[in-house]
């Protein structure tokens, strides 16, 4: 049952995003270069309506199981400006962050293969070079745990597709 109710949302969201122009590779360049001014107003309608409900989640929120919902703050490091710059390139080359990159193939643009490829290939390299990257750009922890195509496309690569 859970997963019909993740299969609504995201299909409500990719129809909101196809419709609103934010998958639009036309829409996303104007807005970079600040002659459509449309997706501002769709982001800044975002932010608006998510922080109220994001304030009154951290005071009164319940997970499923009942239990006090609790939001912790991410740490702040070097790497958070080295993956907003990256992820800013990508989406302004492409014209599509990982939502539209489904919207566009939901559409049947096949050009977002590409960018796909590009997003899953970013995870990959940062899962295999995480360990490295870890003491100059200030991360902590152990590398993340990437499961299913990221995993294997990593594996594939590693072992030049003897898997």
């Amino acid at each position: 049952m859970q997963g019909f109710a993740h299969l609504a949302f995201g299909t409500a969201f990719g129809f909101v995003l196809s419709r609103s122009g934010a998958a639009d590779y036309d829409y996303v360049q104007g807005m970079f270069l600040f002659e459509r001014l449309q997706l501002f107003g769709i982001i800044g309608t975002a932010v608006a309506v998510t922080a109220p409900g994001l304030w009154w989640l951290k005071r009164h929120g319940r997970t499923a199981g009942g239990a006090p919902l609790r939001v912790e703050a991410k740490a702040r490091h070097r790497g958070n400006v080295l993956g907003a710059v990256l992820f800013g390139i990508g989406w302004s080359i492409t014209g599509m962050c990982p939502g539209p990159i489904f919207v566009n193939l939901g559409e049947g643009k096949l050009y977002a293969l590409g960018a796909l490829a590009g997003a899953l290939t970013g995870a990959a390299l940062f899962g295999a070079l995480q360990p490295r990257l870890a003491r100059p750009l200030g991360l902590s922890g152990a590398a993340p745990r990437v499961r299913g195509i990221v995993t294997a496309l990593h594996r594939d690569v590693s072992t030049g597709g003897t898997g």
